[in-house]
Parts: C-alpha cells; structure tokens; sequence
C-alpha cells in the first residue's frame, strides 16, 4: 500500500466471476472473501487474493445474473473491468455501495454547472470546478468559487445523461434535478470517464429509489408543477384555479403520497369571548 492509499472498508462477503476474457461463466460459484477497500483498489481475499484498480472499472451495474448462483444473491454489485463482470457481495451492502462511492469519488474534482435551470428557467452560469465528497445522505460540491452545493440523495428527481462539448471536450454530462431553497434546481456534471461513470451510477440508483408510480389527477400534476417552478403554496388557489378547500385537499392528499412535505403550519384562528373583550378595551382606550 502506497504512503497516499487509505483502506476505507474492511468487511466479509462473498464474489463471483460472472465474466472472464469476454467468456461467460455459467458454472461459476460464490466464493467466501474478506473484502478490503481502499482509495485505489478492491481486493478480495480467500484462497488465493484478487486485486483490481478502481480506475480500471469500466462500469457498475446491480445486476448481472449469469446463473442461478448469481441470481439467488438479492444484492451485489457487478464490476465490468475490461473483458472481466465480477460480482462482489458484502455483508453490509448499503454500507459497502457508500464506502465504494467514496473510495471511487472523495476528493475528485470535476466540472459543474449550478444552477444550469432553476424552477424551470435556463441559467446562463458557466462551467466551474467542484471537488466530491459523499455521504450516506448527500452529495457536497465545494466550488472554486467558494460555495458549496449539497445534493441530498433522498432529494433526486428526474436525471438523464447527455455527451456535450464541454470546455471543449466531449463528455459524458449528468443532468440532475434536486431542490436548493425549496425551488427545483438541475446541476449538470461532468468529469474524467471514471468518475462520470461511478457519479453517474450512484445518482441513478438515488433517483430510482425515489421514483414513485404514482395515480394523480391533472389537477394534482398541475399544482405539483406549479410548486416546482416555485409558485408559492398560498398562490396556488389563484395560480391553478381552484378554490382554497380544494387546494388545502390536494395539499393532504400529496402530503400522504409522500410528494410534498410540510415546512411549517398556518394555525387558523379566532377571537373568543375573552379575546374580543381585551379587543373592546383597547378600542376605548384609544
């Protein structure tokens, strides 16, 4: 291990060589390992020990079932590394994903365009550079302008991957959609083909654990784009055309489904019988 190399994770699993020389195995079988991960590779410890450079990763996948072996596991992660498909299972999943995206991502820095549209309206801001750090929760970007721009992972909406000239290369950019304010914003992301690919596969798998197949009306969808272009709640009566018990019952219905959620709430008041009398007696004396 080199002087800069940092062991992140240290766990037991288990792997299996999906794939070998462009060959697929059908008869391949999980192996038992001690799994280390550090900054620069994974290595799989058992009989025998099997190393790969995270920069030699070409893509991850969740799935790649190549026998019923492969298929009886219900989590792993798939590393496609050259003409290689190695399918890596840790005990802690959830904590070995977090752990590889920061060994593949902390410290990297990439291009960014924040925010290229908010609440709906292209942005004219240029191409800057950010360095990564992950979480469990976000994704943080501290900019070379000095700010910082967290995307919560529980908070990715819609994201799609375009190859654009930027700072004139060719690149792979995530699109991704997030809230900053309470306003819907997109960041687009760029960087080297390693980076691009691991981001790109975290944010994807964030994206599609908050999709929801939801039944909504066109009312429903019409005031869910109108907060998302940041119309205010109280002005979506107006905005929208519906009265406020209508509004106030699509709010409800929206809360359950998960869609929105309550920043703070509006109490409804009136005066009592005390209240208008302490009401009466400031009058008089004014």
């Amino acid at each position: 291990m080199s002087d800069t190399e940092k062991k992140i994770a240290d766990m037991q699993g288990q792997y299996l060589q999906a794939v070998s020389q462009g060959q697929r195995l059908t008869d391949a079988e999980w192996q038992n390992c001690r799994i280390i991960l550090t900054t620069e590779r994974i290595a799989l410890i058992a009989d025998s020990k099997r190393q790969v450079a995270l920069t030699d990763i070409d893509r991850i996948a969740d799935r790649f079932d190549v026998n019923q072996q492969s298929a009886g596991v219900s989590e792993y992660v798939a590393l496609h590394v050259g003409e290689d498909v190695l399918l890596v299972s840790a005990s802690d999943h959830e904590a070995f994903e977090t752990d590889f995206y920061r060994a593949s991502l902390d410290g990297a820095v990439i291009l960014v365009q924040h925010p290229a549209v908010k609440g709906g309206v292209v942005q004219s801001n240029e191409w800057t550079k950010g360095r990564l750090k992950i979480s469990d929760e976000a994704v943080r970007l501290a900019m070379a302008d000095g700010q910082a721009v967290d995307i919560d992972r529980a908070d990715i909406g819609d994201l799609t991957v375009e190859d654009k000239q930027v700072s004139g290369e060719e690149r792979t950019v995530i699109q991704v959609e997030h809230s900053q304010d309470d306003i819907s914003v997109e960041s687009h992301l760029a960087g080297e083909e390693f980076h691009a690919t691991v981001l790109r596969t975290m944010l994807e798998d964030s994206a599609e654990q908050n999709r929801a197949d939801l039944d909504l009306s066109s009312t429903e969808k019409r005031v869910i784009m109108a907060l998302h272009s940041g119309v205010s709640p109280f002005d979506i009566p107006n905005f929208v055309g519906i009265d406020v018990e209508k509004t106030e019952a699509i709010f409800d219905r929206l809360i359950e489904l998960d869609v929105i959620s309550v920043l703070r709430e509006r109490t409804e008041v009136s005066l009592t019988t005390k209240g208008r009398r302490v009401a009466g007696d400031r009058m008089g004396e004014q």
